[in-house]
């Protein structure tokens, strides 16, 4: 555990000071992830905020094998294995009220390890569905969903969009005396009193697979799948939705009407599929724009080329761009906000999962039945002068 509360003689060692610099200034400016870059002439460090990568200096060469010791000690790691990634967790002690975790994950490259912390702090994630970016429909919707006693509930989107955040926000509304939480994670990212949350452990034999099993002997209500790997655990927790359990989950694909072929060619049967699954959503995180931005000057015919409808155009309304501040640190950025596609599964995109419909054709009917897919939400809140057009379009699909 590093502390900065409890200084002792090892925290005089440069590269213990160094590393805490370097920890305490990510925290400063909210960064998600911190990278530690060997290369053959410098070690580079960058960190992401508001979904951005920054280059922020190097560290010396002096104390760049000394700093991927340090955090490998710190996170439990291996020291002397420097062939094979590892992934590990550390903790950085604030004040007696206040820690902050950090996912380690090391990586061998041909100048040495790549060190990359995924801060998890807990005192600045809102578990709050109404804060999470929904609109109004998109809300009641999903609230709707979870409220079920049975069935599946899917969250999709690439690594970093928010969908932990997500199923995390539902746990904390569902968490109550009367009902039994179980989650497998690998790793726990936030403590919620109250659920029985369970670390994957696969070396010690605990991985999803197992950890599944033994809550079914648990008396669940509600489990709680950190993420769908492969078909066994797929396959158990599909049996949990149909026996009378809410499952929760995440998995990897571009938007929620992929999530069907996703499964299907992971080897489940379309009527598993169409009998267990409540919801798919899917989402990402766009860089959130200053209170300094500026009015944009955009054509009508730039704005149908994005995807604007004719009715869209109507009305008065303000595109706008990043123009830069003190508050924001110049990057015309503070904080990111979620753009989702909510998408039910009706009777007829029911009807379409054991006709093993093709992606496009679950997706049209989805757009008939009133479902936003992720690039029409994004410029919902473009119009709403949240986000710039330009960061919708790179994160969408037409």
């Amino acid at each position: 555990m590093l502390s900065t509360s409890l200084p002792n003689d090892a925290d005089d060692a440069p590269a213990v000071r160094y590393l805490q610099k370097i920890l305490l200034d990510a925290i400063a400016v909210g960064a998600s992830d911190l990278h530690l870059e060997p290369f053959e002439h410098d070690c580079r460090l960058r960190r992401r905020v508001n979904g951005q990568l920054q280059e922020i200096g190097q560290a010396p060469l002096t104390l760049k094998d000394a700093l991927t010791s340090r955090i490998k000690i710190l996170a439990n790691l291996d020291i002397a294995e420097k062939r094979l990634p590892q992934d590990g967790r550390m903790k950085l002690v604030l004040s007696k009220t206040r820690s902050i975790d950090f996912r380690v994950s090391t990586l061998p490259t041909l100048f040495g390890e790549k060190v990359v912390l995924r801060v998890l702090d807990a005192a600045q994630t809102k578990l709050d569905i109404s804060a999470l970016g929904y609109d109004a429909a998109q809300e009641a919707l999903l609230r709707q969903a979870i409220t079920r006693p049975h069935g599946m509930i899917l969250m999709t989107g690439p690594t970093g969009s928010g969908k932990t955040v997500s199923l995390y926000s539902c746990l904390h509304l569902l968490n109550q005396a009367d009902i039994n939480i179980s989650t497998i994670e690998d790793p726990v990212e936030i403590n919620l009193p109250g659920v029985n949350q369970v670390n994957l452990n696969e070396r010690a034999g605990l991985d999803f697979p197992t950890a599944l099993r033994a809550f079914l002997r648990q008396d669940p209500d509600i489990i709680m799948i950190g993420e769908m790997r492969d078909l066994e655990t797929v396959d158990i927790a599909i049996k949990a939705a149909q026996t009378g359990h809410l499952v929760l989950s995440t998995l990897h694909t571009n938007d929620a009407p992929a999530a069907l072929t996703r499964l299907r060619n992971m080897g489940v049967p379309a009527y598993n599929i169409a009998a267990s699954l409540s919801m798919i959503t899917a989402q990402r995180l766009l860089p959130h724009l200053c209170h300094c931005k500026q009015p944009l000057a955009l054509t009508p015919a730039t704005l149908r080329a994005a995807g604007f409808s004719e009715a869209a155009l109507e009305g008065k309304w303000q595109a706008f761009g990043p123009v830069g501040c003190p508050r924001c640190g110049n990057s015309g950025y503070r904080g990111r906000v979620g753009i989702y596609q909510v998408m039910p599964v009706s009777a007829a995109i029911e009807e379409l999962i054991l006709q093993q419909a093709a992606t496009t054709a679950i997706a049209a009917q989805a757009q008939r039945e009133g479902v936003l897919s992720l690039r029409q939400a994004g410029l919902q809140k473009v119009r709403d002068g949240l986000i710039s057009l330009d960061h919708t379009l790179a994160s969408t699909n037409a």
